[in-house]
């Protein structure tokens, strides 16, 4: 039996934090069930015959908590940087739950390169969305990357 790479148990954990950050928001399940039901009966399990990519756990369990524990900070930056018409309570919930998730992790997870974030919840966006709803994605995290890690996109980081 062959393991997932580290890399991609994480990109599964993103996906599976979105997903359950979603079901918070839309019916209003409590952090510690959400995990719990992620954890026994969605990360890494057999659903409708599809056997889904291991997770990282202890990183789902971090971003899933650290969005919920931040997010009276992390939503102003998210506001911030939308355009003026597209206030974020405006903004699909799952749409929500994917900058909420990229925004927490380039504010609070500098372990991670941006770029590897911005380009993970690019293709967690496409994998939900078909319109312009990945661009937007792109173009809010990338913002929100140079103004909190302008060092790595400065000229000598490209280099």
């Amino acid at each position: 039996m062959t393991s997932a790479r580290p890399a991609n148990q994480r990109s599964a954990a993103r996906l599976g934090a979105v997903q359950a950050l979603y079901q918070m928001d839309a019916g209003g399940t409590p952090l510690p069930a959400v995990i719990g039901e992620f954890e026994a009966h969605r990360l890494g399990q057999d659903i409708e015959g599809e056997q889904l990519r291991p997770a990282d756990r202890p990183f789902f369990r971090a971003l899933v908590t650290g969005v919920v524990k931040a997010q009276r900070r992390i939503d102003p930056i998210i506001h911030a940087a939308l355009p003026e018409t597209w206030p974020l309570t405006r903004i699909d919930l799952t749409l929500r739950a994917v900058l909420r998730c990229g925004v927490f992790e380039l504010a609070s997870r500098r372990d991670i390169p941006a770029r590897v974030v911005i380009n993970e919840y690019v293709d967690i966006a496409n994998a939900f969305f078909t319109g312009d709803e990945p661009g937007l994605v792109n173009g809010l995290l990338d913002r929100v990357a140079r103004d909190h890690r302008p060092e790595e996109f400065s000229k000598a980081a490209a280099g």
